[in-house]
């Protein structure tokens, strides 16, 4: 299931998946998350919890579309500790999200901003550049981040309305 991210939009078809999961080395979480993103989830995200008796746990949540439902399945059921998945149907509304690249001290960079109806509400600096950015030029990840947002903003405070 492929959607144009560049309109705002409701995805209706959407599962979110839920495993509890003890008794696992809490170390391979990121493993698991990165197998799941690699196949097509929207989103993957871990929660501590205290199951019965008291013991501690992890509850995995997987937001994915219905057509991925059996690789998710295989990967969870593998990869994890788990005996069950409960599964729960969502609709996820979306905005509108364009890339946008400035130019920064480093070179140009990537800006992630978000629209709804129309109307710039979200932006982000892309984590993964800046993180490469800062190593590359051994400057703090906040320095590069900052500088990013900033360029930004001027951009947009000096764009014809």
């Amino acid at each position: 299931m492929s959607f144009n991210h560049r309109e705002e939009h409701v995805d209706d078809q959407m599962l979110l998946i839920q495993a509890n999961l003890d008794d696992m080395n809490p170390e391979w979480v990121s493993y698991i998350m990165d197998k799941l993103f690699d196949l097509g989830a929207n989103d993957v995200f871990v929660v501590p919890i205290i199951m019965k008796r008291a013991r501690p746990g992890i509850m995995l949540n997987v937001l994915l579309a219905a057509d991925l439902l059996m690789e998710v399945e295989e990967v969870i059921f593998s990869e994890t500790t788990t005996l069950g998945i409960r599964y729960m149907h969502a609709s996820c509304h979306r905005l509108a999200r364009e890339f946008e690249k400035v130019q920064t001290q480093w070179g140009p960079l990537t800006v992630k901003v978000g629209y709804h109806q129309g109307k710039l509400v979200q932006y982000a600096p892309e984590f993964k550049e800046c993180e490469q950015v800062a190593k590359q030029y051994q400057v703090p990840l906040k320095r590069v981040y900052d500088e990013v947002r900033k360029q930004f903003m001027e951009r947009q405070q000096n764009a014809p309305s």
